[in-house]
């Protein structure tokens, strides 16, 4: 199995690079955003490899750091995720901004790929769940609230905070992590206003 390939960058197809190591030419697909973020031809390049092997092709695919090659693998393990729909998640979500946007439920960010819709990114959110905070930057307190909110089981003043703050146009991560602030601040049995007022001030810093 191919893990890792150094080489020079040969030349570029629609959805993935020829890497030349040695002499010899790999083919090595990757997302959209691992293709912008490699050096012209002629240059100098490195990619962690994940290694197709079929009874009639070896594919190979290509990831700028072993996490984006992680979450490749994690995204495959969700029903109706197979490599293709991976890499448009990974062209078009950094693996940070992917592991934020599942941790905190945000199936809207994840549904920005094309390819997936609704019932795909519910899925991935949905699945992935459990292990997204450990790759997460977001405070356990919102991912954690996130979660309740998702699962309806978040206090009702909580909800209804949220809810409202999205209803002036904020995105749900952004209110979550308003109103977590907020309920810290303001302690167990807050009334929905104080919370709105507080997740308001807190939005506003």
């Amino acid at each position: 199995m191919i893990g890792k390939l150094k080489g020079l960058i040969d030349s570029y197809g629609e959805d993935f690079v020829i890497l030349d190591v040695g002499g010899v030419g790999y083919q090595v697909h990757c997302s959209t955003r691992t293709l912008q973020h490699l050096p012209s031809p002629g240059e100098a390049a490195v990619l962690s490899i994940e290694t197709y092997v079929r009874e009639d092709q070896i594919k190979l695919f290509g990831f700028r750091t072993d996490q984006e090659r992680e979450w490749f693998r994690l995204l495959q393990t969700v029903q109706g995720v197979g490599a293709k729909v991976a890499l448009a998640v990974l062209g078009t979500l950094q693996p940070s901004d992917l592991a934020n946007a599942i941790a905190l439920r945000d199936k809207a960010a994840v549904s920005r790929t094309p390819g997936v819709g609704p019932k795909v990114a519910e899925r991935i959110v949905t699945e992935l769940k459990d292990k997204a905070p450990a790759f997460a930057n977001v405070d356990p307190h919102v991912v954690h609230l996130a979660g309740a909110v998702d699962d309806q089981r978040a206090p009702r003043p909580v909800a209804d905070a949220i809810s409202a703050l999205v209803n002036l146009g904020y995105g749900q991560p952004q209110a979550a992590a308003a109103i977590a602030s907020a309920s810290r601040s303001a302690g167990e049995g807050a009334e929905t206003a104080q919370l709105i007022r507080l997740g308001l001030k807190e939005l506003a810093k």
